[in-house]
């Protein structure tokens, strides 16, 4: 029999350790996640920054993948205490229940590569021939790794579970072990709202950290979400607060994720760690987690310092060192494709820019094909043309009829 959380989950914190985070306030560590916390493989993510070469735009932006997996370890935790708080009995919610999603809100990025998601959407695929690799799948070899090497003694049905809500919002993620609550598993990664714990922190500690302002308050859904039909539910006049969460990110994808220069340092790091592939193995690391966790941003200064003559090393090196001196890759042009014509959008070539180049009969420059990169974003509120709210509008009104009853 496993114990029930009591107190609405909330525990004697003076055998904890705590750390002030400036999103949160204080985070309160228990003994149990504290094990993966002081390893190696975790302390790695100090130097992963959670927005990758953004800082170099934004400079504020310095934050590292560390204190995102704290804090989205804490709203996993505050979530669960929550929803114990009002429904406990009714759910039978267990101390195992809480320990499994705070164990997956700490280890859901524990598997990142160097340089935020750059690594598995653009290095990855030019230097493998398209080969699909996930972070969340490399989380879970990571995981496997931790604890046969530090020999932590876990829950296996833990540790199973806690995998397996990682890669709850993925297309491919495995079949459920827990035959009911399975709204546990929308806590971290949620698959059918895309309303999750890991949104609610990067989204509040990205904006803040850019100097971008954001009226999007996780708090006042933290307070009110229910578990209804077994899946987490909202209030109907919380209906602002959620599409402010998906516009917000909306922003920050057109501001600053996909910035021009960002975008412009970005595709010059990817072919700089290209160029140093065949050297330094980068890519073959995805291979063995015990290669992988030496992997981080670090990288770039290794090459830039690097005293080989291998003619590819000096030619990262170069790209590099004109990323410092701001000789950036120029950005051209952008057009925004309307949705209603998106179905017959055909995906533009860097073939198709230089066939449309106008001959330059006075000897000017003639652009060949490996001159130009084209940039393809699609920006939306998670559900493509859709709108995620008309998904989350069946539980609201649910909620409410209930209510009134």
């Amino acid at each position: 029999m496993r114990a029930t959380a009591n107190n609405g989950g909330y525990r004697d914190r003076r055998s904890m350790k705590h750390v002030l985070d400036n999103v949160h306030g204080y985070i309160y560590l228990d003994p149990l996640f504290l094990q993966f916390i002081d390893t190696e493989q975790f302390q790695r993510l100090r130097d992963l920054k959670q927005l990758g070469l953004t800082h170099m735009v934004y400079p504020g932006a310095a934050h590292s993948r560390f204190e995102h997996s704290l804090g989205v370890y804490w709203l996993a935790g505050e979530a669960v205490n929550k929803v114990n708080f009002y429904q406990g009995q009714e759910l039978g919610i267990e101390e195992f229940d809480r320990n499994t999603v705070k164990l997956a809100g700490l280890l859901h990025d524990i598997g990142h590569g160097p340089f935020s998601h750059m690594f598995e959407r653009e290095f990855l695929p030019r230097v493998l021939d398209g080969y699909e690799w996930s972070h969340e799948d490399m989380s879970l070899k990571m995981i496997d790794y931790i604890v046969d090497k530090h020999c932590i003694d876990i829950d296996s049905a833990i540790l199973k579970t806690a995998k397996e809500m990682i890669l709850a919002s993925s297309e491919h993620g495995p079949q459920k072990s827990m035959t009911e609550k399975h709204f546990l598993y929308d806590i971290v990664a949620n698959g059918r709202t895309e309303i999750d714990v890991d949104k609610f922190d990067y989204i509040v500690r990205d904006s803040r950290a850019c100097g971008i302002g954001s009226g999007f308050q996780f708090e006042r859904l933290m307070e009110t979400m229910r578990v209804m039909d077994d899946e987490i539910c909202y209030r109907a006049n919380e209906y602002l607060t959620l599409h402010k969460l998906f516009a917000t990110r909306a922003d920050l994808h057109r501001t600053v994720y996909t910035h021009p220069k960002v975008k412009a340092i970005e595709l010059m790091v990817v072919d700089a760690l290209c160029y140093a592939n065949a050297d330094l193995g980068i890519a073959a690391s995805i291979q063995k987690p015990s290669e992988f966790w030496k992997l981080d941003d670090s990288i770039l200064k290794w090459i830039e310092t690097s005293d080989s003559d291998s003619p590819s090393l000096k030619e990262a090196k170069n790209l590099i060192q004109r990323i410092r001196k701001r000789d950036l890759y120029q950005y051209c042009n952008q057009f925004s494709v309307p949705k209603d014509k998106l179905e017959n959008f055909k995906d533009i070539t860097p073939q198709d820019i230089i066939c449309s180049q106008v001959q330059n009969k006075s000897g000017g420059v003639t652009l060949k094909e490996e001159d130009v990169a084209v940039s393809t974003v699609k920006i939306d509120l998670t559900h493509g043309r859709m709108n995620p709210l008309e998904r989350i509008m069946i539980a609201l009104r649910n909620f409410e009829s209930q209510m009134i009853a």
